[in-house]
């Protein structure tokens, strides 16, 4: 059986990240890597490009430091920029090598991969901050209806023609709908709670204020439970240039907005009668966050944001659709953490988030955790924030190795 000292699981963001840093500590390790390079950024759809501004890519030695710093990286050349990074510092990536199962063996670990076997003494998991897709009632769904997820959508083309229902109304979910609105479809949009923010604030992106302000520097504890960790990410959106992306700028576009779906019953689609409620939960963190800007701009001497006061909004939407009017059903609900394959009680908490100390595991010396939401702030899986855990994880590998 081959060993080795470390043995890192994925190679996006996160075990690239952690890579780079065992690399610089001197580390031997490995990337086991189930796809290729960046895997999960090249599964999104045709049309895909980040909601944060490129600057605000701040991966370990491999910060942004292209010729548009203020654009938003396409699909595509997001692949290319985690390709160069990984090949910049000689990160031993071995692609195409599915890790199946991870169990215990004497004073390390043991891993089956789809390329053999191979211990090591410690192992640092970084298989993205949520693998499993989440598609409430989709069992209520006759055979027949054609239904997609957004990790298998790839453009609006490629599905049947007419009226679109859009379960979920994140980041991605939005975005579609735009998507698929700029196309001339009807959409109906199914809304559960998601805040929502203005692209830009006094000439800057809203990323410059939630970086600065400390707002992406919270942790866990400055959620009002430790549920909202599953909410959905700020809305916005990095097309045309980046511009502004909510409920009402959809449904000012043409969208059809209800409530949460419910599943269907019959012939007959049925929705929640909260749009009104999701609305005013996401307005109320965007005053929030208007606030802690203002806050900030005061104590930095900057110009404040002009935000005004939401608009009013009538929650009033159907509460249930004729199913036979839908093509088509798109999930975009968001994913959840998925540990089910590791075989140690007490692993993770209540809503499936690994409990953990600086990345390590409590319940499993030398197992490791990178890029996971929250882990340790609010920017813990993504790229401004990756970079920051995996030098404390990395630290923490070599100090446990001895």
């Amino acid at each position: 059986m081959e060993r080795v000292d470390v043995v890192v699981v994925g190679a996006g963001q996160a075990g690239l990240s952690t890579s780079h840093e065992l690399t610089r500590l001197g580390v031997d390790h490995v990337v086991l890597e189930g796809g290729r390079v960046g895997q999960t950024w090249r599964g999104r759809w045709d049309s895909f490009c980040l909601v944060t501004p490129n600057w605000s890519i701040l991966l370990p030695g491999g910060r942004y430091d292209g010729d548009d710093p203020d654009g938003y990286l396409p699909r595509d050349d997001l692949v290319a920029y985690f390709e160069g990074y990984a090949q910049r510092f000689g990160a031993p990536v071995r692609e195409d090598t599915e890790v199946s199962a991870l169990r215990p063996d004497g004073e390390g670990f043991s891993l089956s991969t789809s390329d053999g076997d191979l211990k090591a003494r410690q192992v640092v998991l970084a298989t993205g901050a949520y693998p499993s897709p989440h598609r409430p009632h989709e069992d209520t769904l006759p055979p027949d209806v054609f239904r997609i997820g957004v990790e298998e959508y790839t453009n609006e083309s490629a599905l049947p023609p007419g009226r679109v229902l859009v379960v979920g109304s994140g980041q991605s979910g939005c975005q579609l709908t735009e998507e698929f609105l700029d196309a001339g479809r009807e959409v109906v949009l199914a809304c559960g709670r998601a805040p929502w923010v203005r692209r830009r604030a006094a000439g800057r992106d809203v990323v410059w204020w939630v970086l600065n302000s400390g707002f992406m520097d919270g942790g866990v504890e400055t959620l009002r439970s430790p549920g909202e960790r599953l909410a959905a990410n700020i809305l916005s959106t990095g097309h045309g240039g980046g511009h502004d992306l909510h409920y009402r700028t959809l449904r000012d576009r043409g969208a059809t907005l209800v409530g949460r779906f419910q599943g269907v019953d019959g012939p007959r689609v049925r929705f929640g009668g909260d749009l009104g409620e999701s609305v005013a939960w996401g307005d109320e963190r965007y005053l929030s966050l208007r606030d802690l800007f203002r806050r900030f701009a005061s104590e930095r001497g900057v110009d404040p944001p002009d935000w005004p006061d939401p608009e009013p909004f009538d929650g009033t939407a159907p509460e249930e659709l004729d199913l036979a009017d839908f093509a088509v059903v798109v999930f975009a609900g968001g994913f959840r953490p998925d540990y089910s394959w590791l075989p140690w009680p007490g692993l993770v908490d209540d809503l499936g988030y690994p409990v953990h100390r600086e990345g390590q595991s409590t319940a499993v010396p030398g197992l490791w955790f990178v890029g996971v939401h929250y882990l340790r702030k609010r920017k813990s899986s993504l790229l401004m924030g990756v970079g920051e855990d995996a030098t404390i994880v990395a630290e923490g590998v070599r100090a446990g190795l001895g």
